[in-house]
């Protein structure tokens, strides 16, 4: 981990896996501009993955005690934190309480909250490219490969009541080592969702591979593993069949992307409708920057479009 130095300026940190090659560091600045935040920087802090709980800790016993570090966006290590620190924080929102992670942490009045932004994020993300009624209109199913906390969210976000009916006639989680599933299962029985969940465990990308071919035509097929970006491959085999008229969404968006490839690879056969993790990126940093700044960007419209649009040519630069 990255030995932190108090900051010298408003720092915003980034706690991911390899936050240099990340869009963010180049695009963050112009968002500052944009925004206002005069003097705001940003700072990565690359943590291995399931890192010693002690080193998540320290990050934020300094986090919370430095006056300049106003906050942070958690990716990939949000449920480990979350578990190594929740007795540091001095508050925790609701979304954080029933998802057991946190991908934001800011500082109000000098106290540090802790807050799970994933929800608003992952379903702005969602319901900005499904086809309207989509799961009411085709009766489609969600096969979520990752159960970590993009899945949480997506799932929760999924099985809502006030969707009505349209939601996800079955919806099925994979992971490689159980005890994620048992985890995400526990959250799912909390909420007393009456849509129908399985949870497989998948250790081979071929088990992934059998539970795909079972999926009904319309499904939405999420890459939530990390592969592609925090680790090279992808959760399925090149022999994998996607359902037909399916909706492929990989949460990433920068790294081999081989999942992308393999869905794209059957794009005109299979009649896909492919999306990557470009918006999903967006809406997990604007929601954060805005929490941290405490200011107001909207999730949409021409300030959101204008956000886009600075993103992208950063990124570029």
């Amino acid at each position: 981990m990255t030995v932190l130095q108090p900051a010298t300026a408003p720092t915003l940190y980034f706690f991911g896996v390899t936050t240099a090659k990340s869009s963010i560091m180049k695009v963050f600045p112009a968002w500052a501009d944009y925004l206002g935040l005069r003097g705001a920087v940003i700072k990565g802090v690359d943590f291995p993955l399931h890192a010693p709980p002690d080193d998540y800790r320290a990050a934020v016993a300094f986090l919370k005690r430095d006056p300049l570090s106003l906050g942070a966006l958690v990716t990939t290590h949000k449920i480990d934190l979350y578990h190594a620190c929740r007795d540091q924080f001095d508050e925790i929102d609701r979304h954080a309480l029933y998802m057991g992670e946190t991908s934001c942490l800011s500082k109000r009045g000098g106290l540090l909250v802790c807050h799970a932004k994933d929800p608003i994020s992952s379903g702005l993300s969602l319901d900005g490219f499904l086809p309207e009624r989509h799961f009411e209109r085709t009766g489609a199913e969600v096969f979520s490969m990752g159960a970590g906390g993009s899945t949480i969210a997506l799932t929760w976000h999924l099985m809502k009541p006030s969707r009505g009916a349209d939601r996800p006639a079955r919806i099925v989680v994979s992971n490689r080592s159980p005890v994620r599933l048992r985890e995400i299962e526990r959250i799912h029985a909390e909420l007393g969702s009456d849509v129908p969940t399985e949870y497989i465990l998948a250790p081979r990308p071929e088990d992934n591979d059998a539970t795909l071919a079972g999926l009904k035509p319309g499904s939405l097929v999420i890459n939530a593993t990390g592969l592609g970006k925090d680790a090279p491959g992808s959760p399925l085999t090149d022999a994998a069949r996607f359902p037909e008229r399916g909706v492929v969404w990989d949460l990433n968006y920068r790294g081999d992307l081989i999942f992308l490839d393999q869905a794209r690879a059957q794009a005109v056969e299979r009649n896909l409708q492919i999306e990557d993790g470009w918006t999903y990126f967006l809406h997990g940093w604007t929601q954060v920057i805005a929490e941290v700044f405490d200011i107001e960007i909207p999730a949409s419209g021409p300030a959101f479009a204008a956000l886009s649009d600075i993103a992208i040519r950063a990124a570029k630069e």
